[in-house]
């Protein structure tokens, strides 16, 4: 079987950098940006046969945060072993705010000199 023909039960263990290189592929559509950049992301929490994710929208009233954490499902499961179901947590503490972009993003929006 070659690499690309591997299923998702053959794919080696992921690694905490690697799901949030995964999740980089998730784009919030309200910003164009993606969710680890923007500073959603909280946790992630690896473990044998376990994935839990803490991540949060840039407001609670976002309108845009059943469709972003099922891109996370999306993006995970072309990822995952298929016995593996993510724990997609949306949390709300703490807050959200543009301090926790990376820098290129802040820079991207003009909030840092």
């Amino acid at each position: 079987m070659t690499k690309e023909e591997a299923t998702p039960a053959d794919r080696p263990a992921l690694d905490e950098q690697q799901v949030r290189d995964i999740l980089r592929q998730v784009i919030d559509p309200e910003v164009g940006r993606d969710i680890v950049s923007l500073g959603l992301v909280y946790r992630i929490e690896l473990a044998p046969g376990r994935l839990v994710i803490e991540m949060t929208m840039t407001s609670p009233a976002c309108p845009m945060g059943d469709m972003i954490v099922g891109d996370v499902h999306a993006a995970l499961a072309k990822a995952l072993p298929a016995t593996m179901v993510p724990d997609i947590r949306l949390v709300w503490e703490p807050p959200w705010n543009p301090s926790m972009m990376d820098e290129a993003t802040k820079q991207h929006f003009g909030w840092e000199p």
